[in-house]
């Protein structure tokens, strides 16, 4: 019996002791995890309770703005304001419902729904003009807040429209220069925190607690907003007077690859980017068909869009046939309306022929077997080579999105008549911004330049926070052989088919083109004209492209004409003054 009493008692003390280290254990247990909570974790849970006590409304940063070359502002910001309300802050509901619908001209039952919702916040409208926002808040009805927002406003409406681009309802960049740029001209958007308590009541006496935003930087770009209006309105006159589809014009420095104006007309307005320019009824289309609609309105044929140039294409076979050594400027050539090449007849524009003629004549001509022959002499390999050196198989790298691909043969199936229709640029496609680089490249001395808009970064006093720089590549043709095809180009305007180009006191050379669309049954026609001055040492480079003209549709008669107008205007905005005495040539 005491044996057996000793023996419990010893078994109650284990399980004494046992309990005692368990509870110790887990008191240490719950001690470290409150430290861990307190020390490691405290943030995390400081953050959860600030969360459950504030309320945050988003202060939009005021996006940058586009300047153009002379610091006219292009793309501005308009104060508007963004009207919310607090459910759990609303005492008088039907007033704030009957006052909402009246200021904000929406639907009651819409209204009604976002005011009755049991949410922290419920956003009623965005993009309300400043005044309506002021009206609304001297109502003063808790609950509702009014918190001031920035839109995107385009001052000139149209102009540069398809490379400014323009920003969707959160006031970001969705085309042009407005999403190429994004980083650059967003802002760091700014908050307002409110404490409130358990029920999402806003605690008196605390206020409000504000994070400021922090503006985007400022743009400046090479557009002249002078030069691209010019612009404008002679395209805008040819589309009208040749009832065309479409017509674009670029001007560009070939120097360096600054791009003073480009056009795409018709433009569509910046300030209602989401509505047709053409006045289609879209009441009976659907939302993919009005998208497609729009897609293609707001497309830049300068850079999204390829063609067969056609005839302007012949400064690049004329520039690798002379550098290349395969023709000379005296070679004499004969035509006769055509060549056969195989078993193909492939005519002359003129079909009576242009008969015996030197390459300048030829040139001056736009004769088509001058430069079948000249094509030929290359050869496919060399032809090939030469247009990968001047650079058509890149893309020019523009600062625009969606520049479109060169769309050319492969090499291996490039044939003796393939080679013939690629040597007056036919058979394949290229983009008029690549055109236009490929022949700044060829005409300012063998530099290959990249095209651009960007030129400076600047915050808000003006200041320039970056230079923006660009790729160029040099030696794509040699000095001598440059000089030669600018000679050979100039006397194309003052002697040839480009004639219509010529302005007395300047010497100006340039190109025409006139080439048939897809599928050449459709009798559609493309026609242009590409020209630049001063001959000798050009700062500008333009081309012209008129889509689908009715009527007359020679690039040498409706498109060089369009070109002497904006020379006209443009060279002497530049500084470039005429020459007192006309430079004598010898054909």
């Amino acid at each position: 019996m005491g044996y057996s009493m000793r023996k419990n008692k010893t078994y109650n003390k284990k399980k004494i002791v046992i309990v005692f280290f368990l509870c110790v254990l887990m008191l240490l247990g719950l001690a470290g995890r409150l430290v861990y909570l307190m020390i490691f974790r405290s943030d995390y849970y400081s953050e959860k309770a600030d969360d459950l006590h504030e309320r945050e409304r988003e202060i939009k940063a005021a996006r940058g703005k586009i300047l153009d070359a002379n610091g006219t502002v292009l793309a501005a910001n308009r104060t508007v304001c963004t009207i919310s309300v607090i459910h759990s802050q609303i005492e008088e509901p039907e007033e704030v419902i009957r006052m909402l619908c009246s200021e904000l001209g929406l639907n009651e039952e819409s209204v009604r729904a976002r005011v009755e919702k049991n949410s922290s916040i419920e956003r009623i409208e965005t993009n309300v003009d400043k005044e309506t926002g002021d009206r609304i808040r001297a109502y003063g009805y808790s609950g509702v807040k009014v918190d001031e927002d920035f839109k995107r406003y385009y001052p000139y409406g149209d102009l540069a429209s398809k490379v400014l681009g323009f920003t969707g309802s959160d006031n970001q960049g969705i085309i042009g220069l407005e999403v190429k740029y994004d980083e650059v001209l967003e802002g760091i958007n700014g908050k307002i925190l409110t404490t409130t308590d358990a029920r999402g009541i806003e605690l008196d006496g605390i206020g409000e607690s504000r994070v400021e935003p922090v503006a985007g930087y400022d743009l400046k770009i090479s557009l002249d907003a002078n030069i691209q209006e010019y612009c404008q309105q002679a395209a805008e006159k040819a589309m009208e007077e040749k009832q065309a589809d479409g017509v674009s014009v670029l001007l560009m420095n070939p120097q360096n690859g600054e791009i003073y104006a480009c056009v795409n007309v018709p433009e569509f307005d910046l300030n209602d980017p989401f509505t047709l320019n053409d006045g289609t009824d879209t009441t009976e289309l659907s939302e993919e068909e009005l998208q497609d609609l729009r897609n293609q309105m707001w497309r830049n044929a300068c850079i999204n869009d390829t063609y067969e140039p056609g005839s302007t294409f012949k400064i690049i076979t004329m520039s690798a046939g002379l550098e290349a050594g395969v023709v000379t400027p005296e070679d004499t050539f004969s035509c006769p309306g055509y060549k056969i090449v195989e078993d193909r007849r492939i005519h002359c524009h003129k079909r009576t022929g242009h008969g015996a003629e030197t390459f300048v004549q030829g040139a001056q001509n736009s004769c088509n077997p001058v430069f079948i022959e000249v094509g030929l002499r290359l050869g496919v390999a060399s032809f090939c080579d030469y247009f990968r050196k001047f650079g058509l198989m890149d893309k020019t790298g523009i600062d625009l999105p969606g520049e479109a691909s060169t769309i050319m043969h492969k090499e291996e199936n490039i044939g003796q008549v393939e080679l013939a229709t690629m040597s007056f640029g036919q058979s394949f496609q290229i983009t008029p911004i690549q055109l236009a680089t490929t022949v700044s490249s060829l005409i300012n001395g063998g530099t290959r330049v990249t095209p651009h808009f960007g030129v400076e970064v600047l915050d808000g006093d003006g200041n320039v926070v970056e230079t923006l720089k660009y790729d160029s590549r040099d030696g794509i043709l040699s000095e001598e052989t440059s000089q030669t095809v600018r000679e050979i180009l100039e006397s194309v305007v003052s002697e040839g088919s480009g004639k219509n180009a010529y302005i007395e006191g300047y010497e100006i050379g340039g190109k025409t083109a006139t080439s048939q669309t897809l599928p050449r049954s459709a009798n559609r026609y493309i026609s242009s004209f590409l020209g630049f001055a001063p001959a000798d040492d050009p700062v500008v480079l333009g081309i012209c492209i008129i889509n689908n003209p009715q009527g007359v549709y020679y690039g040498g008669t409706i498109c060089a004409p369009v070109m002497r107008d904006i020379f006209s205007n443009v060279l002497p905005y530049l500084g470039i003054e005429k020459e007192t005495t006309k430079k004598l040539h010898d054909g």
